[in-house]
């Protein structure tokens, strides 16, 4: 029996006429709010200014839109303030039922199975545009007369033909234009593009690149656009070469020639409806490439090399070092210069404060992954919209997807003629201040 019990039945066998005053007595109660602070229980008013919101406009819902969709959603509570609010304001893909769900799960509150009808959506300033590679040029060319902001995922187009048509679109709407490199995003890859910029590897001389990967290895990967010349406009050169000959413009300079040979190693798939389609895009691209500031490269890309599974390789070799990058590591960047004292390789890793987007996400020695990338994109592109910067040199303008397209074109035509082609004929940029 506690002590207060004991207190309170002595009282009554006295008949303490005061026995009440102990039943009634109560522990204090706890505070839950200091009274000085009236406005405690509410909370206190958020006062700061809201940045502008830019409503987006996505097409597609799976594949690479789901890293776009993601970087929508996560943009503002990485860069904040953000040069301005992204709002997913509406979604466009050929399935009602699943772009439905995608548009539940991301917060679309609008769906459209015909993009026309998402570029003509008031609440749509910006367009992501994620569509298989025949279904580029018409919403952009819409998006572009309508006076939208644009992203277009890579390659820009099929070819360089209907690629310029895009960028002349998109020049004279006078909007924001950005290609989805997004591989320019990676901090190892900034980091090397600086070293290169001040001079650190001297003059350049060689550029290798190999993409890799065995997604198509087993021949009952079922055939779909990507196979088909007249909707993909070509195979592993869009695919795959495609970044790689954009990382090598962003860090050496322009390509001026190419000689290549490429394979169709698998020349029928199996169709999902039933029957084969007939493969006429290659399945690997080896090429030779010279740049015009006199250094000399190879490109590979492959779709058939067993346990590859995303495997994007650089490799610079300068009159004072080297550097070399691989995107299954990507936070790390292998530097080696002459006269350092090590005599060798270092790994650096790319997550330093003083390094590019060191200390945005996480602290020293946490790493990022491919997710990233898209989030960094999205902020250069916000940035110019907003006024606040350009979108280039760090991202893709339309100009880079067009001149990324011309050599293409000339991977695609050297192998089929066997021989070496130079880049004559290139429509000149039109996007000036880009």
């Amino acid at each position: 029996m506690d002590v207060f019990n004991i207190n309170l039945t002595g009282a009554l066998l006295r008949g303490d006429k005061d026995c009440m005053k102990v039943v009634q007595r109560r522990p204090p109660k706890t505070r839950r709010h200091h009274d000085a602070d009236p406005d405690s229980r509410l909370g206190t008013a958020v006062t700061a200014g809201t940045p502008r919101s830019v409503g987006i406009g996505v097409i597609g819902y799976d594949g690479v839109a789901r890293a776009h969709l993601q970087a929508i959603l996560r943009l503002a509570s990485v860069f904040w303030p953000p040069p301005a609010r992204p709002v997913l304001a509406a979604l466009s893909g050929r399935s009602a039922d699943r772009v439905q769900e995608a548009a539940q799960r991301y917060g679309a509150p609008a769906v459209y199975t015909d993009w026309r009808r998402l570029i003509e959506d008031r609440r749509v300033e910006l367009l992501i545009n994620c569509g298989p590679n025949d279904l580029h040029a018409d919403p952009c060319l819409a998006a572009a007369a309508r006076g939208l902001h644009m992203l277009c995922e890579k390659p820009l187009a099929r070819s360089s033909a209907e690629a310029a048509k895009m960028r002349d679109a998109a020049v004279r709407a006078g909007t924001v234009h950005m290609t989805g490199y997004n591989y320019r995003f990676v901090p190892a890859v900034l980091l090397a593009r600086e070293m290169i910029v001040e001079g650190r590897l001297g003059q350049i001389r060689h550029f290798r690149a190999r993409y890799c990967d065995d997604s198509m290895i087993d021949p009952d990967v079922p055939y779909t656009w990507r196979h088909n010349r007249a909707q993909a406009g070509s195979g592993v050169i869009g695919d795959l070469a495609a970044h790689a000959v954009d990382l090598a413009r962003f860090l050496v300079g322009e390509i001026s020639a190419v000689s290549a040979a490429a394979r169709i190693f698998v020349d029928r798939r199996p169709r999902p409806q039933g029957g084969d389609g007939t493969v006429d895009v290659e399945d690997a691209i080896e090429a030779v490439v010279e740049f015009a500031g006199g250094a000399v490269g190879t490109l590979e890309a492959s779709s058939m090399c067993p346990g590859r599974k995303n495997f994007l390789t650089f490799e610079v070799n300068g009159t004072l070092g080297t550097l070399i990058f691989n995107l299954e590591r990507l936070n790390e960047l292998e530097v080696c210069l002459q006269g350092d004292a090590v005599g060798g390789f270092r790994t650096v890793l790319v997550t330093e404060r003083h390094h590019p987007y060191g200390g945005r996400w996480w602290p020293p020695g946490h790493l990022l992954g491919w997710e990233q990338t898209f989030v960094h994109q999205l902020h250069r592109l916000l940035t110019a919209v907003a006024g606040q910067g350009q979108a280039g040199p760090e991202g893709a303008t339309f100009e880079d997807g067009y001149q990324c397209a011309v050599v293409c074109d000339l991977l695609d035509r050297a192998a089929h003629e066997g021989r070496r082609v130079a880049a004559a004929g290139v429509a000149p940029s039109r996007a000036s201040g880009e």
